[in-house]
């Protein structure tokens, strides 16, 4: 453990005295993933000082234990010795965690996209408490949530809605939403009592900066519109909407939130770089193998997630067959239980491939 540590130690050093290099600051791109470096790194020199200790107690006390001339320094030295007995696997199992490879998009923020999917009505609903829950989860996590772009269904909800999530590591946490939720309930216009299944997608894009994704403008057609539904009257009337239309794959993105034109243009933009940025991504991770076998963050949209059963109290993912009866508090916002299972079942299976390649 203490080499590989050695070997970080190293590689620590190194990015701190480039990140005050003059030539790594100008470029923009390679410093923000440096600086990126540099806090993982800073959070495993922590692990390594910790373990040093505790190992260097665990050698004192056995000198001690050894030499058994002082009771009462001997009796200390138990002490010492049982603590750090204890505390050196917790401590290498968290730091072989650490040194498991991150994904360099996990710290990046996210655009997420909700649409309801079968079920009419209910399923228009369902996305609407779909957003409700995450914009919860996110206010309990100290991170901003600004809509993009929205749909309303015609009895309550959203037929879609596209919205930014800003924050820490966002990504890593988000991306396991990813796929098809699916609820079960009776649906407020059913009059015979009977349980309806009703599904919503959701799709989580890492945010594309400038730099990770070329974007050649004269390939984007601009339209500018009046925007439609709730919003205000100045927000009706004057030409704020954007939709862009990117013409090498006939992808669309509105944009209507803002009563800025300049800001909806703005927002649309970062929406049509993220999707194509998960274009490449989604390219990237099909040519490795290891990687799409996850079935834990596949991203894979078709992929059903998860169920909601409200007339027995339960979610269920059936990524991990983990069943949980909160049913309330999860969709209140109380995800937290959830994605902290769906990590480490991924980090687990992350480890077991490290392992194997050793």
């Amino acid at each position: 453990m203490l080499d590989k540590l050695e070997i970080v130690k190293q590689r620590f050093d190194e990015v701190n005295d480039l990140i005050i290099q003059p030539d790594i600051i100008s470029d923009q791109k390679r410093y923000v993933a440096l600086n990126r470096e540099y806090k993982d790194l800073r959070i495993l020199m922590e692990k390594r000082d910790s373990y040093i200790e505790l190992t260097d107690n665990l050698k004192e006390a056995e000198e001690i234990i050894a030499d058994g001339s002082d009771a009462e320094m001997v009796e200390m030295a138990k002490i010492q010795y049982d603590e750090a007995k204890e505390g050196i696997p917790k401590l290498e199992d968290e730091i072989r965690f650490l040194l498991i490879p991150k994904d360099p998009d996990d710290a990046k923020d996210v655009v997420v996209e909700v649409r309801a999917g079968t079920g009419g009505d209910e399923a228009s609903i369902f996305a609407g408490d779909l957003y409700r829950m995450y914009t919860k989860y996110c206010e309990s996590k100290g991170w901003s949530v600004s809509v993009v772009d929205l749909n309303e269904g015609t009895a309550g909800g959203f037929k879609e809605i596209i919205f930014e999530v800003s924050g820490e590591d966002v990504y890593g946490t988000m991306k396991f939403e990813a796929g098809v939720h699916r609820v079960q309930r009776v649906p407020q216009t059913e009059t015979q009592g009977r349980v309806h299944t009703s599904a919503a997608t959701v799709v989580v894009l890492p945010e594309a900066e400038e730099f990770d994704v070329e974007l050649d403008m004269s390939e984007v057609r601009i339209e500018r519109t009046t925007s439609t539904g709730p919003g205000g009257q100045s927000v009706n009337t004057t030409y704020s909407a954007i939709k862009l239309h990117h013409e090498p794959t006939g992808m669309i993105v509105s944009c209507q939130d803002q009563k800025s034109s300049h800001k909806n243009l703005e927002k649309a933009l970062k929406v049509l770089r993220s999707r194509l940025y998960e274009m490449e991504l989604a390219k990237k991770q099909a040519a490795d193998s290891e990687k799409r076998k996850s079935m834990v963050s596949s991203g894979d949209r078709s992929a059903k997630i998860r169920t909601y059963n409200y007339p027995q109290g339960r979610v269920t993912d059936h990524r991990i067959g983990l069943t949980l009866y909160d049913l309330q508090n999860i969709v209140n916002g109380d995800i937290q239980k959830i994605i902290d299972e769906l990590q480490l079942a991924e980090n687990t299976e992350k480890l077991k491939a490290s392992d194997e390649t050793i």
